[in-house]
């Protein structure tokens, strides 16, 4: 018989945002894949979880999936985390997946929290349709092509983007998208959770002065009419 991959969804900060299940699923697996086994392991360590762990990450899919594949046809259970939120989304969990849908394995998701839909809800913005657009492109060529594909568009926004990187994205969206509302939600979860409401030009501008900190959501309201 084969085993089982469990998507095991991880928190976003706050290490009490874990299900149940989910500290039962990586309590009773064979083994446990994470993307940064260090950041993993200090998660199992506040739940007195002790399971072997092994690194699968964006420079070493390639070989791990085939190798975790062939575990999972051997019988062995495995769960596979990313360093936080679910796995699939803007993590190199797609190739496993892919690979074990070909190999006719199980695959089971184990939902809980991720960064997209806390800031979608919190953002005050129109839920009911969005389009969620990971990280951007970095080359300023696709970036400027997907910004013109997406300025018609009646859904609601959602990328991420990291701190050394927001003011200038800031300033691509606003060129794209201004006058229309946004929010920006930093820290989601942890301490210093903050959202950040106004223009979209408005807030690319206050980002021309302002220090960045932690990792941000960014939710775009859709055209109107």
């Amino acid at each position: 018989m084969t085993g089982i991959l469990y998507l095991v969804a991880t928190p976003i900060g706050n290490l009490e945002d874990i299900t149940l299940r989910a500290l039962k699923v990586l309590k009773e697996v064979d083994l446990i894949a994470a993307e940064d086994t260090r950041h993993t392991g200090q998660l199992l360590k506040h739940y007195d979880i002790k399971k072997p762990l092994c690194s699968f990450y964006s420079h070493n899919q390639e070989q791990r999936s085939p190798e975790l594949v062939e575990k999972l046809l051997a019988g062995r259970q495995v769960a596979l985390v990313t360093d936080a939120g679910t796995p699939g989304i803007s993590d190199p969990a797609v190739s496993l997946v892919a690979q074990a849908v070909k190999a006719g394995i199980r695959i089971v998701p184990v939902p809980g929290a991720t960064a997209l839909i806390s800031a979608l809800v919190c953002s005050g913005l129109d839920p009911s349709r969005f389009l969620f657009l990971g990280f951007l492109p970095i080359k300023s060529g696709k970036r400027a092509r997907l910004l013109e594909e997406l300025k018609e568009g009646s859904a609601t926004l959602v990328m991420y983007e990291s701190p050394h990187r927001i003011s200038k994205t800031l300033t691509d969206l606003a060129a794209a998208f201004a006058p229309r509302q946004a929010v920006l939600g930093r820290e989601l979860t942890k301490m210093f959770e903050e959202f950040e409401r106004g223009d979209i030009a408005e807030l690319a501008q206050k980002y021309q002065t302002k220090k960045p900190r932690g990792e941000y959501v960014i939710v775009i309201a859709g055209k109107v009419g």
